[in-house]
């Protein structure tokens, strides 16, 4: 009898606790967007680096323009790993002006590149995701020089 008190008693706990869970109107699920709110406009989310040689120069930039009615702050950007080392501004990018955010890749390690730069602003997207991609290749050496004909005696 007792097992059978516990296990409606328990069954009825769990019942007041789901029934308890306050529903929310489907007005409060929607957020809403400022309308002057600044918009990151970049000229490519992708920079590809092509093939290049190990040990090159691995610095290349984004383009983008704030095309909002508000000023643009980029608050972090973030690399997919430690090869990937973005620098944005830091200062805020006026409705209609431009700038670049840095974006430097270890070129020591050899291979193809795909890495992601996170980008997060006070835009009306807030997150925005930018990709690195191409291939580096061993660096050429020259061969060695072969000489002809027979040694030159003194």
């Amino acid at each position: 009898m007792k097992k059978v008190l516990l296990a409606f008693g328990l069954i009825a706990f769990i019942g007041a606790g789901v029934f308890a869970q306050e529903a929310k109107p489907a007005a409060a699920a929607t957020q809403v967007q400022n309308p002057n709110a600044p918009v990151m406009e970049f000229e490519s989310d992708v920079v590809d680096y092509g093939t290049i040689e190990q040990g090159a120069d691995g610095v290349r930039e984004f383009k983008f323009t704030n095309t909002g009615k508000e000023p643009l702050l980029i608050s972090n950007a973030r690399g997919s790993c430690g090869c990937t080392v973005p620098t944005w501004p830091k200062e805020p990018i006026k409705p209609g002006e431009s700038s670049v955010i840095k974006v430097k890749y270890d070129t020591k390690r050899l291979g193809a590149i795909n890495k992601s730069v996170t980008i997060t602003s006070n835009a009306a997207s807030p997150t925005k995701v930018v990709r690195i991609k191409g291939k580096i290749i061993a660096p050429q050496t020259s061969p060695v020089k072969e000489t002809t004909g027979a040694p030159v005696e003194n």
